[in-house]
């Protein structure tokens, strides 16, 4: 089983570390990880100005509202290009392709974007969501200085809700459910690095070789322990 492909997704509450563990994580692996890039990339296959996706990421707004009042199901159908071309919904279709063929063509990362739940029933699909306490987190989040220290608290919260929002309203589901995700880790005591080191511990119960599966890797010889 030389070359195993894996697809490795990762939900996040703000400041848990998912874009750091997944930098980390690739780099280690030898992958590509994709966040924000995806958008760029929908952007280019669509035709369809990157600041659309931009406006639209990981945002339901009041949207959700009506998702819930209309019982509506969950659509990621293939996208339109009508009178609807811009509308959240087919911007997410969009994204939702970009996603799909990445996972068909490459082992790689992706972060946030539902993309456990577009690529739901893939066999080689591993999807992971990471959490911390709020103390955690409004210590890593004061550190990008992204805002003044009296909103540290309010955007943490405001940016997990609109993740929590997002995820409902494309998926239908809770956004921290463990049902849907196969490995949840509380990050505070493992740290960046230990939660990188659990992952791959995983990979390794799975059946993966680090070096054999994942040539590029720059593990320099380590191999985690089981």
């Amino acid at each position: 089983m030389a070359d195993k492909k894996v697809v490795i997704t990762i939900s996040r509450q703000f400041g848990s570390g998912g874009a750091d563990v997944g930098a980390m994580l690739a780099k280690d692996l030898g992958i590509n990880l994709y966040d924000k890039s995806i958008l760029r990339m929908t952007s280019d296959e669509s035709g369809i100005k990157e600041s659309y996706f931009h406006i639209a990421d990981e945002k339901a707004g009041n949207r959700l509202l009506y998702r819930i009042i209309g019982s509506m199901a969950p659509e990621i159908s293939r996208p339109s290009f009508g009178s609807d071309l811009v509308s959240a919904d087919n911007l997410f279709r969009f994204q939702s392709n970009v996603i799909r063929r990445l996972a068909k063509e490459e082992s790689c990362i992706i972060i946030g974007r539902c993309a456990n739940y577009v690529l739901d029933g893939r066999e080689d699909l591993i999807r992971i969501h990471l959490n911390a306490s709020f103390e955690f987190r409004k210590k890593r989040v004061a550190a990008m200085n992204l805002y003044l220290p009296n909103e540290l608290n309010k955007n943490i919260k405001r940016i997990d809700r609109e993740r929590r929002d997002y995820y409902r309203y494309y998926t239908g589901r809770s956004w921290d459910n463990p049902e849907d995700y196969d490995l949840v880790i509380h990050t505070d005591k493992p740290g960046i690095a230990g939660t990188v080191q659990l992952i791959e511990n995983y990979l390794q119960v799975l059946g993966y070789d680090l070096d054999r599966d994942f040539p590029n890797n720059t593990l320099d010889g380590k191999t985690a322990e089981t």
